[in-house]
């Protein structure tokens, strides 16, 4: 079943396609046509087949871990003899800007709550963790949205602190993607999940390590399992440019649209427009931040220019 395209030291199992599908064995599927079509983001190619032949293998293969985690803290709880409250079992989606972190979240999401259990699962992006823009633009870094400064790590922390201690209820920030903002006095409720998924461009993310050896928690240190959605650069400036000029008639139209004076651009302007964009911003977070991160999954989908998955590396026990 297994075949490898790295070294003999590599840590992940790499698989084709057609040997991922295999792994959804009896695993239903459990979404209609129209259900798919809806959780589908802009530009991306997601169908039944996807689904089918990649998300329902995975979702299968998540049902052991959680299961199996849920074991482990039963028997430690039974080791301390404590009371401790059930833990949510939680799940980071990384990856570029354009990759489809936000359909693949809605989809784990979507088949996760479906399971016979009917688990309780809850979706939070980081972007509602974003510093505010007047915030941002005072601190010179509205060319740097997106990147590792850019977000209020420590509210971060603080609220996947909660989630995992089990507080209730426990609140995240809003963004609007129409105002490029964080929205003001509005929250989500995350109350006890049994499963959260958290998706953002750096949750993978590390930073340096103290040399006085002080604990320094990241993101990713309250995550059970991680994905990250891979594909080659020109792939991804392509996705981004198309998604750019099908915005300009669209979402951009909006005069509360933060991107508004985008919205009477030619063609060639749009496409010059976003081109620089994803260079000058996109692509450099990509290199500097990202990109780094991706050793650190523990699930690697590698999609191609169709937009499909065409690689699945998951990472050894």
């Amino acid at each position: 079943m297994e075949h490898r395209i790295d070294d003999d030291v590599s840590p992940y199992r790499v698989f084709t396609r057609p040997q991922w599908a295999e792994l959804r064995e009896d695993a239903p599927m459990t979404l209609t046509q129209e259900e798919v079509t809806k959780l589908r983001s802009l530009h991306d190619r997601l169908d039944m087949k996807e689904v089918a032949e990649i998300y329902l293998p995975l979702s299968r293969l998540l049902s052991l871990y959680v299961v199996a985690t849920q074991r482990l803290f039963r028997a430690e709880q039974n080791f301390l003899r404590t009371e401790d409250v059930k833990m949510p079992y939680i799940i980071g989606v990384a990856g570029s800007v354009a990759v489809g972190k936000s359909t693949t979240a809605r989809v784990l999401q979507a088949l996760l709550a479906r399971w016979p259990n009917v688990p309780k699962v809850d979706l939070v992006t980081t972007d509602g963790f974003l510093f505010p823009n007047a915030v941002l633009e005072r601190e010179g870094l509205m060319e740097k949205k997106g990147f590792p400064e850019s977000y209020d790590l420590s509210a971060l922390l603080r609220f996947l602190s909660d989630v995992k201690a089990g507080r209730r209820p426990v609140r995240a920030p809003v963004y609007s993607h129409l105002t490029y903002d964080v929205t003001p006095n509005q929250w989500v409720e995350v109350d006890r999940p049994d499963i959260l998924i958290v998706e953002g461009l750096n949750v993978l993310q590390t930073g340096r390590l103290p040399k006085d050896g002080k604990a320094i928690p990241f993101v990713s240190d309250f995550f059970d399992f991680s994905v990250y959605l891979d594909a080659d650069e020109d792939v991804l400036k392509s996705w981004y440019v198309d998604r750019f000029l099908t915005l300009r008639g669209t979402a951009f139209r909006d005069p509360k649209s933060y991107f508004h004076r985008y919205s009477g651009l030619s063609d060639d302007e749009a496409t010059e427009t976003a081109t620089s964009i994803w260079q000058r911003i996109n692509l450099v977070n990509l290199h500097e931040n990202i990109l780094p991160t991706r050793q650190r999954a523990d699930l690697i989908l590698k999609k191609s220019m169709s937009h499909l998955v065409e690689q699945v590396a998951l990472r050894r026990l």
